[in-house]
């Protein structure tokens, strides 16, 4: 049997997993000279290269020396946790990868937890020691603080540690002596990474991930627990709920470097790709034909946010996008559930309208950008936090808040949290940045990030994970201002425009179509104003000096679709099409709207 490592690389957002991944690919020569790889190149959807950020967890493997090492990039952010925490099962051994300037941030400490809770052996890399203000010396102990906390075990405790930059393609065991590779990277995985251990009996794999190809339909991935898989042998696929279902392999698949070869039997230990089994969902054990095991069945953290997503009812509809219907939109929810373990759909009393529950406003986002993209047209309203009650008390999810800002604006970051019930736990100098850390309800963190950025001119650096579930807080305000709501459906002429300018903020250019109940800006009192964009100047004969100065038009605000979710009130929705995102009341008419006000209060 050949020598196999299996890693996963963990970290906060930003700290330089998918960097590290790509210099080792580089590193081991998974490429021709001639070949131009680019950079980040595992995120390969648009959305993650977009935005900067791993959203969906990859697998690839290298050969150094005579092992082989599969290496499984996971994402940084705390809500696509649920990526993390099934992706983990495959792994004997964690690469946590720490920034050597911000030290061990909230996600660090989630997905440690979650990696040590599984007995996983780790190394430490202390990443980006070449940046200003970095103390490599003081994360270490930090992250030795932070294991500590977290019940590791004594062979856990003795991590090695390794210190480089992901950047610049080197890592060695003292950050004072830079080497020139990653040589010292991976003689330590060999070194400290237990192989995978192999049980004598038949057959068991989980199916920890999917995949999809149009000829071959879905693609179990996952490790070899125990036994060997053959082409074209029976077995049993072993559902959550204990069914057993009969199946058969019609191809097996290999990871090399960034693709897959076709091999004809895999031994326990390799991650592998299974083709041919049908209607398999992630958690499911593939087993012996005979006589079939189980393995335990994933647990995955339950969301703490839901939204609701409806049909386009709006008088655009239809006009951009491929599928507007509900069934449509129904298929393609019930097609993430696949995939997506830490999604719920709930089907609510309208047949057109469904709860979707997720882990934050990040992870429905991508997933309502995903559809965008794909041609649907979709209503969303506001994301909603989910409340429990715990013996006999209500009780809302609370979350830990960190904020790194230059310390002349840290009063204000202080001021805004603690509006939104937030608690000041810790306030520490990191250098020339204030370290805060909150408590927080998640309530309090839909629409904070806005006025955070506002406040500090861009400069905090904001990081949140899910800590528990404790007594209700009570009323958190919400928006002050009102909105300026369209009267008529039509263009918006920029005469208009420059004079309502005094009532508020624009969201909306001159020379757009726009339709009567959306929102066209933001008021500058705390009540709604219906207003009418849509007339032009009445043109006469009659010309005075003075009177006929140029419009002059402050330039409208776009949000992004983080920022409409967190923006909206419980009396709106965001539209959603392909090529437009358009802010609207839930009841377009005035008329509707005073009808219906009670049902908001």
């Amino acid at each position: 049997m050949q020598n196999i490592r299996n890693i996963a690389i963990i970290a906060h957002v930003d700290h330089g997993k998918t960097t590290l991944v790509d210099k080792i690919l580089h590193f081991t020569n998974q490429f021709r000279d001639n070949e131009n790889s680019g950079e980040l190149i595992l995120d390969n959807n648009d959305l993650e290269r977009e935005r900067g950020i791993t959203i969906v967890s990859k697998n690839v493997s290298v050969k150094y020396k005579d092992t082989k090492i599969n290496i499984i990039d996971t994402p940084g952010h705390a809500d696509f946790g649920g990526e993390v925490e099934r992706v983990l099962k495959m792994a004997d051994g964690v690469v946590l990868l720490v920034d050597a300037f911000e030290g061990p941030m909230p996600q660090t400490r989630f997905v440690t937890g979650k990696a040590l809770a599984l007995g996983i052996k780790p190394i430490v890399v202390v990443n980006k020691v070449d940046k200003e203000n970095c103390r490599p010396d003081e994360v270490y102990e930090n992250v030795f603080d932070l294991f500590f906390n977290l019940g590791a075990t004594e062979e856990q405790l003795d991590f090695p540690v390794l210190y480089g930059s992901s950047k610049q393609g080197w890592m060695s065991t003292d950050w004072k002596t830079p080497t020139t590779d990653f040589t010292d990277l991976l003689e330590a995985i060999i070194t400290h990474i237990p192989a995978p251990q192999v049980s004598d009996g038949t057959l068991q794999m989980q199916v920890t991930s999917l995949d999809y190809s149009t000829f071959v339909g879905r693609i179990a991935i996952g490790r070899v627990v125990r036994g060997s898989i053959k082409e074209n042998q029976p077995v049993s696929l072993m559902k959550r709920d204990g069914k057993v279902v009969k199946s058969r392999v019609k191809e097996l698949q290999l990871f090399e470097g960034l693709g897959r070869v076709k091999v004809s039997e895999v031994k326990a230990g390799d991650i592998v790709a299974v083709v041919g089994i049908e209607g398999f969902e992630i958690g499911d054990t593939i087993a012996d034909f005979e006589n079939p095991e189980q393995l335990e069945v994933m647990h995955i953290d339950e969301p703490t946010m839901n939204m609701l997503f409806t049909i386009n009812n709006s008088p655009f509809f239809g006009k951009e996008g491929k599928f507007v219907t509900s069934r449509h939109i129904y298929d393609r929810l019930q097609k993430e559930l696949e995939k997506n373990l830490a999604l719920r759909v709930v089907p609510t009393e309208s047949p057109d309208a469904w709860l979707v529950y997720g882990r934050g406003i990040l992870h429905l986002s991508v997933l309502i950008e995903t559809m965008r993209r794909e041609g649907y047209e979709l209503q969303v309203g506001q994301p909603q936090v989910i409340v429990k009650e715990i013996n006999g008390v209500k009780c809302e999810p609370i979350e830990e808040l960190v904020v790194d800002v230059p310390a002349e604006v840290s009063g204000k970051v202080i001021e805004l949290v603690t509006q939104r019930k937030g608690e000041l736990l810790i306030m520490e100098s990191k250098g020339e940045m204030q370290h805060l850390e909150f408590s927080i309800p998640s309530r309090g963190i839909i629409g904070l990030r806005n006025n955070v950025l506002t406040a500090t001119a861009g400069e905090a650096v904001m990081a949140h994970r899910l800590k528990g579930y404790e007594p209700w807080k009570g009323t958190i305000p919400g928006r002050l201002a009102g909105v300026l709501i369209s009267l008529d459906t039509g263009s918006t002429t920029a005469y208009s425009i420059d004079k309502l300018q005094d009532r508020g903020r624009f969201f909306v250019d001159p020379g757009v179509d726009i339709y009567e109940g959306q929102i066209l800006g933001e008021h500058i009192r705390d009540n709604d104003l219906t207003i009418n964009v849509t007339k032009g100047k009445q043109l006469t004969n009659m010309r005075a000096s003075g009177s006929d100065d140029n419009t002059r038009i402050a330039p409208a605000i776009k949000f992004s679709l983080e920022e409409s979710m967190e923006y909206i009130q419980a009396d709106e929705y965001i539209e959603v099409t392909p090529q437009s995102m358009r802010l609207r009341k839930i009841y377009l008419t005035e008329n509707e709207r005073k009808v219906n006000a009670k049902k908001f209060q």
